[in-house]
């Protein structure tokens, strides 16, 4: 995991994540990011769901979509 993505975790806590006795909002966003790792690596952890992977050209755009 590189220090710049822990630092720009850590830089966008969200508010209930910055808890007033956090101390090290480094440490805390690592283990964020480790634990989204982990998820993302173990697709047993919910074998009957499905994890879908797109990027942003495959979206749709604001107007495009039916409704």
């Amino acid at each position: 995991m590189s220090d710049d993505r822990i630092d720009q975790r850590a830089a966008d806590l969200l508010p209930e994540e910055r808890n007033p006795g956090s101390s090290d909002p480094g440490a805390q966003a690592a283990a964020i990011l480790a634990d989204s790792d982990e998820r993302e690596e173990d697709l047993e952890a919910a074998p009957d769901s499905f994890l879908e992977h797109r990027t942003s050209g495959q979206t749709v755009t604001p107007g495009e979509g039916t409704r």
